[in-house]
């Protein structure tokens, strides 16, 4: 699996996953620090790669743009040190790897994530 860490996720998330055999990469390490969430969606797809990310924008633009691809993880949490991070990172990819393959917005909160299947199909009032 390969990933793309947003400017709020620390670069040791990233080299936490390179460390566990992920390809990852960070948009700081790429120079691409103030590239538009937009244009940053569009690399991830161009890439093969699931965005990490604390921005809750990224949630309303897969639900606009209606695609399959690619998969977001956004961060809701208190605590967010890295190390945290980190962890509830590696506990999700330990069950939802597949969900992610297949395309997926999951928002992890400090106590339970919540998944929607790409593409995001709107709520029904």
């Amino acid at each position: 699996m390969k990933f793309l860490g947003d400017v709020g996720v620390s670069t040791s998330t990233l080299r936490a996953l390179r460390e566990a055999g992920y390809d990852a990469v960070h948009l700081r390490e790429q120079n691409l620090h103030r590239l538009p969430d937009d244009a940053i969606l569009l690399k991830a797809i161009e890439e093969g790669r699931t965005v990490i990310t604390f921005d809750l924008d990224f949630g309303d633009l897969l639900a606009t743009g209606g695609g399959r691809l690619p998969s977001v993880i956004i961060f809701r949490l208190h605590n967010q040190t890295p190390p945290n991070v980190t962890k509830k990172l590696f506990d999700l990819l330990a069950l939802e790897t597949p969900r992610l393959e297949a395309g997926a917005l999951i928002i992890v909160e400090d106590t339970r994530y919540r998944i929607r299947p790409l593409p995001v199909m709107p709520v029904r009032v």
